[in-house]
């Protein structure tokens, strides 16, 4: 990630209809949803959505992927994270005690499953 990324993915979310439409696309994960229900879901008109789309689109935050006569579309999440955690690299300067509330308030609601080792039956 570079800052010329990082630009255009914060200046893509930096109007409110494409942050609540990100937003919705994130409740929607993994499934997504289709542009003309999140249209509706965010009461906008469907070409306003498009617009819309096309620009969080550009910026690699969005994903679409074509379903019979929809387009489905998904919040690029791994795009998102890279550009969290360009903003946050070297936050600290070494200082964990700087760190720590932050790294504790983005926590994940749902913290992964620690992985287990399968017994092996030798």
């Amino acid at each position: 990630m570079d800052s010329v990324q990082a630009i255009a993915a914060l200046a893509a979310l930096a109007q409110t209809t494409r942050m609540d439409a990100f937003r919705k696309l994130v409740e929607y994960e993994p499934d997504g949803i289709a542009a003309g229900e999140l249209a509706r879901l965010c009461e906008v008109p469907q070409n306003t959505m498009s617009s819309h789309l096309a620009i969080l689109t550009r910026a690699n935050l969005v994903t679409a992927e074509r379903q019979s006569r929809s387009i489905v579309y998904r919040a690029n999440l791994g795009a998102f994270r890279e550009v969290a955690l360009f903003l946050l690299q070297d936050c600290c300067g070494g200082h964990t005690d700087i760190c720590a509330p932050l790294i504790e308030s983005l926590t994940p609601c749902c913290p992964p499953q620690k992985k287990t080792k399968a017994k092996s039956h030798v």
